[in-house]
């Protein structure tokens, strides 16, 4: 199979909100960006149903089709899109190589980038249950009632029963978050006690909206499309009974796994595998790296946040590039 060849000032690796805006910024730049969908196009918004707190849309608006805007709007000024998977990296000189597969099966390299700078923005996943009903519609419920963030999706639920599963500090931030809006917050939790913080185990026990079921395991999420989750079958490791509790919602929060394991051994991330950058940029450990979005952002996580720093790591992309010219200008004219 014969190698397709690209290079680019910039390429960016991700098209969710990061990804995509930072493909606006660098394309209004005249640095004709690349970017390189990876598997899920469009991030983790193209599964999501309606999207009320975008600032611009007071309707609110369908993820996929707030995805397709971005799309477009990138695709106005300039920028080229494609859809490879990349198996490796070389960053250990400039220009950057990453090496492409038509698929994450395809065994033969079918692309090779080099890059004068790339960006960051893979997203990161929800850890997920893997049990019937959670899959994203329309296999399964995933938006239609099942969700990982709260923020994003709790407001939905106003004065209804939901269910939160996890154990952790975010599990016990998505419960008490939820008490704003739902009728009943009930916390499932597979063991005898909780892994988060004692302050926040603290805040979730004394909370007269938040119950407790222990040593608790959800088995499948049970509804339809139309009517939205109904209940949830659970299991009782201590008592081995099996029933279905009612609800109307289902959160789960047993955390989040940045997709940066391209980068592991190469660029610095911390112990979960979130890229690490300096100060206030958006700078990597390699220069012309940079990293946005959920790849880096274990806080926020947010389409919001995920844009504007999207938007920051364009801009130091440019001026790393202008930075770089304006270098080689110098050299060439103390050579001349």
């Amino acid at each position: 199979m014969s190698e397709n060849r690209i290079k680019r000032k910039v390429v960016i690796l991700g098209s969710g909100p990061a990804g995509l805006t930072a493909a606006i910024y660098t394309g209004r730049a005249q640095l004709e960006p690349l970017v390189i969908d990876g598997p899920q196009p469009g991030g983790q918004l193209t599964i999501t149903t309606e999207v009320e707190n975008y600032p611009g849309f007071r309707a609110g608006i369908m993820g996929p089709i707030l995805m397709d805007e971005f799309r477009e709007q990138a695709l106005r000024f300039g920028t080229e899109i494609i859809n490879v998977w990349i198996d490796k990296v070389d960053l250990s000189k400039r220009p950057f190589t990453l090496y492409g597969k038509e698929s994450q099966d395809a065994e033969e390299i079918s692309t090779i980038i080099e890059a004068e700078t790339l960006i960051i923005s893979t997203g990161a996943s929800a850890k997920w249950l893997d049990v019937p009903g959670e899959a994203p519609v329309p296999e399964g419920l995933g938006g239609a009632g099942v969700s990982a963030c709260a923020t994003c999706d709790g407001f939905f639920f106003r004065g209804r029963p939901i269910v939160v599963v996890g154990g952790g500090d975010t599990a016990m931030e998505e419960a008490l978050f939820l008490t704003k809006f739902a009728s009943k917050v009930t916390l499932v939790h597979r063991r005898e006690e909780f892994r988060a913080s004692k302050i926040m185990q603290d805040r979730v026990l004394a909370h007269e909206n938040i119950d407790v079921l222990w040593n608790t395991e959800i088995r499948s999420i049970n509804g339809s499309q139309e009517k939205g989750v109904e209940s949830v079958t659970i299991y009782n490791r201590k008592t081995q009974e099996t029933s279905d509790f009612p609800t109307q919602g289902v959160f789960i929060a047993i955390g989040h796994q940045p997709n940066t394991s391209l980068f592991k051994g190469i660029l610095d991330m911390d112990d979960v595998g979130y890229l690490k950058t300096e100060g206030r940029t958006m700078r990597t450990n390699i220069p012309g790296v940079f990293a946005c979005g959920d790849a880096q952002d274990a806080y926020y996580r947010q389409a919001i946040t995920a844009a504007g720093t999207g938007c920051m790591a364009a801009i130091d992309a440019e001026r790393f590039l202008a930075e770089v010219d304006h270098a080689t200008e110098k050299q060439t004219a103390t050579n001349w």
